[in-house]
């Protein structure tokens, strides 16, 4: 371990050493020079007023020109994620309630109710993640109406952007884009449109509405409100709200990979407000990496796939190749942001780990970067917890680096895309966010998508008196038991 530090050392500081050797034996050539030789060696080199001019001005020109071209550093204000509370009232659904409801759904037969039993004794979750109204009925997929989807909504993402407003102190006619996700509600009029009437934003608002692309949408709408601000006023505000509606996607048939869904995900939202303005910023965007892999791939394309089934229930279909998909994304979206973020010494070790696979064969082991090198943190998509195990497992990670993971899995479920701020916001009542650390969030979602996003932390969070983990993180984190065989 000495060893591998010594050479962590050397490598990362590389370039500075050079740099610093090379300054310093230009400076003590020119003062051996002495002024007289000084003088002597310029008239040699018969340099006119015009060459000196310009040797001046074109580079002072260019730096002008980078300067004005340069992406503007974008900013993360603050967020807020949706939990329920005495004023929210949303049904916190212990799996025994769960699985009794489920058993008076007609269509679902006994053999499907005890795979569910025992799917989610293995899940990861606990027994305080939230579903929405609906499933407080039975039967439930009676109340699963399109106004009550509506109502869902409104409840999970008015809540999380009134919080938003409220810790910021930004009035709503200050926001200049809007970029929301969801991917399997899209109502007419659009729910952008609902906050656009809720919130009475302005009439130019420059807004859009993803659905369909699964829960690593969240970090797209992220990038999508980076750009947005490049065009917009210096110091322009974006409003980023990400969720998924469980109301309208109670699957009520029999087909294994099509119940998954109906016992992993819950109920959860988030708002992220961005700006190009540094005041009062709390974390600083340094990179989105986006990787598609189902161009050319019908496997990777259809691993989630949303269909009707034989009987004609419609439901997502989660594929038993999901995780070797997620592994072959996972791989193509290091490839991209490796070369952002690693030190140098991780660089040169996957390289010559590269090279040698090449020369020697196959049979030489990849290297597997060190990102503890890179990151302080880590947001790894809570989508379950055999997605949790695999990234785990790729990446060589500590259970302390998945550790907010697991817990936001256990006490919120899958939230789908916003997960990964829950997470955060985990990681941030734990006491752990430092200024200066780097956080890494990684999504996984529907095509097939990998898509991270890096953060700096400018300023760590005083202590919430009103967050998602308030009432409960003196408990986690908690021991999750083995699988059961």
């Amino acid at each position: 371990m000495r060893l591998k530090a010594v050479y962590q050392r050397i490598m990362d500081n590389f370039l500075a050493v050079v740099a610093a050797a090379i300054s310093s034996y230009s400076l003590v050539a020119l003062v051996r020079l002495g002024p007289a030789e000084l003088i002597s060696w310029l008239r040699e080199l018969q340099l006119q007023p015009a060459h000196l001019f310009l040797a001046g001005f074109v580079p002072a020109a260019a730096a002008t020109v980078h300067l004005m071209l340069r992406p503007r550093a974008v900013y993360l204000v603050d967020y807020a994620c949706f939990h329920s509370s005495s004023n929210r009232p949303l049904g916190r659904i212990p799996m025994a309630s769960f699985v009794e409801h489920t058993k008076h759904t007609p269509t679902i037969d006994d053999r499907s109710v005890r795979f569910m039993s025992r799917l989610l004794q293995r899940s990861g979750l606990g027994e305080e993640t939230c579903l929405p109204a609906a499933h407080n009925y039975v039967p439930t997929h009676e109340y699963c109406t399109l106004d009550n989807a509506r109502a869902e909504f409104e409840l999970v993402i008015f809540s999380a952007i009134d919080d938003l407003l409220a810790k910021t102190g930004v009035a709503p006619d200050a926001i200049g884009a809007l970029v929301l996700n969801c991917s399997l509600f899209c109502p007419t009029p659009s729910l952008v449109d609902i906050i656009v009437n809720k919130y009475n934003l302005r009439g130019d608002i420059r807004s859009i509405n993803l659905s369909g692309m699964g829960c690593s949408a969240g970090l797209i709408a992220a990038g999508l409100a980076r750009n947005f601000l490049q065009v917009l006023p210096r110091g322009a505000c974006a409003l980023v709200v990400s969720t998924e509606t469980i109301t309208p996607n109670y699957y009520v048939g029999n087909e294994r990979a099509m119940l998954l869904p109906n016992c992993l995900f819950r109920v959860g939202g988030v708002a992220a407000l961005l700006s190009t303005s540094p005041v009062n910023a709390r974390f600083r965007l340094k990179h989105v990496v986006r990787t598609f892999t189902g161009a050319n791939d019908d496997g990777a394309y259809r691993c989630v796939f949303q269909e009707e089934d034989d009987q004609g229930n419609v439901g997502i279909n989660l594929s038993k190749n999901l995780m070797v998909v997620a592994g072959s994304s996972l791989q193509a979206n290091i490839t991209e942001i490796g070369p952002l973020v690693l030190p140098a010494s991780e660089q040169l070790l996957f390289v010559l780990s590269f090279i040698a696979r090449k020369v020697l064969g196959a049979h030489i082991k990849p290297y597997i970067p060190d990102f503890s090198t890179a990151f302080e943190h880590m947001c790894i998509h809570a989508g379950g917890r055999a997605v949790i195990d695999q990234l785990q497992k790729k990446l060589l990670l500590s259970d302390e680096q998945v550790e907010a993971s697991r817990m936001t899995l256990h006490r919120f479920g899958n939230t789908s895309s916003s997960s990964l701020w829950y997470e955060l916001a985990y990681i941030e009542a734990k006491g752990r966010m430092r200024k200066g650390d780097r956080i890494w969030m990684i999504g996984f979602g529907s095509g097939f998508k990998c898509n991270s996003v890096v953060w700096e932390c400018i300023q760590p969070a005083a202590r919430e008196t009103d967050g998602p983990w308030t009432t409960s993180i003196h408990r986690y984190p908690v021991d999750i038991p083995d699988l059961l065989k």
